[in-house]
């Protein structure tokens, strides 16, 4: 697999997103996550994502175990910033203050079993503390060694500014697919302006795009999506029929439809870094496949004209998601 870079950090064509190794789509099996993260590892993948906030620590410590052989050859990015409530994880709240930055930092190295984080992402803006001061608590990680470089989540241009003219950000970490396009608005152009690279979450719309389902598709109780806008009912509907138009272009292709989604966000600048997530192997195989996926311009126009015509329904986020991202 060949490399891209994000900034100064070199990593993997593609990232394997590990969030939902430890709930959000409901139980996973642990041995087979971990058997995941060694086929993609061997299949060339060499950027592993995770959060503080997944599975309340339990996702970082499954990662940390997972790459422990070939820690070396890999690149670990986790995040901070994002607290959940263990009685209620419906129930979250932002928290960017130096003390604790630097405590979940500390936590973080304990769980992953590793003594430096490559690349550590300010999951959202804490409303109540200045982004400087945020990033000058990580970037006095970077001087420590506990940290090698610094990214931020989904947030606004004008607060990537500002923490950019604090410490030099090499990422940020944005939604981006073919039913996710909002960070064509502001965060892409400010990437591009200041040399920042972009990691691409939930590419495949944290499932949709992947044909796998319809209409009547029943999530399991505890599953997050329930929560999300674009997968209730009517919703869900009505975007079906946009990805079933783009089944019939992935099949002109020979490709699946998660390749076709992959390899679509891939095409749109040689730096931007498609982050997906999957619990097992062979899902893992058939996304890498989409590095060997082309199109032509007149496929690419043809994939925006079905998207456009159908204009997805639904806003990406839950309400409560919206304050930390700033955009549906």
């Amino acid at each position: 697999m060949g490399k891209k870079r994000l900034g100064t950090l070199e990593v993997s064509a593609l990232g394997l997103g590990c969030m939902g190794m430890t709930g959000f789509y409901g139980n996973a099996d642990r041995d087979q996550c971990i058997q995941a993260i060694l086929v993609a590892f061997e299949q060339g993948i060499s950027f592993f994502d995770t959060a503080d906030s997944y599975g309340f620590g339990d996702n970082e410590a499954l990662v940390g175990t997972a790459v422990a052989p070939f820690r070396d050859k890999v690149c670990i990015a986790t995040k901070v910033g994002v607290v959940r409530n263990r009685k209620d994880p419906n129930i979250v709240s932002i928290n960017g203050t130096p003390e604790y930055i630097r405590q979940q930092c500390i936590a973080s190295l304990k769980r992953l079993e590793v003594s430096t984080i490559d690349l550590y992402y300010l999951h959202h803006v804490d409303p109540n503390t200045p982004i400087e001061e945020s990033i000058l608590a990580m970037s006095q990680l970077v001087l420590e060694g506990k940290v090698l470089h610094i990214g931020l989540g989904e947030m606004s241009a004008e607060h990537i500014r500002r923490a950019h003219s604090v410490h030099p950000v090499t990422a940020i970490q944005a939604e981006y697919s073919l039913f996710s396009r909002e960070a064509e608005n502001h965060i892409i152009p400010i990437c591009k302006e200041l040399g920042i690279g972009l990691v691409a979450c939930a590419p495949i719309s944290r499932g949709l795009l992947s044909g796998t389902m319809n209409p009547f598709t029943n999530l399991l109780s505890d599953d997050f999506r329930r929560k999300f806008p674009r997968f209730e009912s009517e919703n869900l509907t009505h975007n079906c029929k946009i990805v079933y138009a783009l089944s019939s272009v992935a099949q002109g292709k020979s490709c699946s439809l998660s390749q076709l989604a992959l390899g679509w966000v891939a095409t749109q600048s040689p730096s931007y870094i498609p982050l997906f997530g999957t619990t097992r192997g062979p899902h893992v195989q058939e996304n890498i496949k989409s590095l060997e996926i082309s199109f032509t311009q007149s496929e690419i126009n043809s994939i925006n004209e079905i998207v456009s015509k159908g204009v997805v329904q639904g806003s990406r986020h839950p309400e409560m998601g919206k304050k930390f991202y700033g955009t549906q």
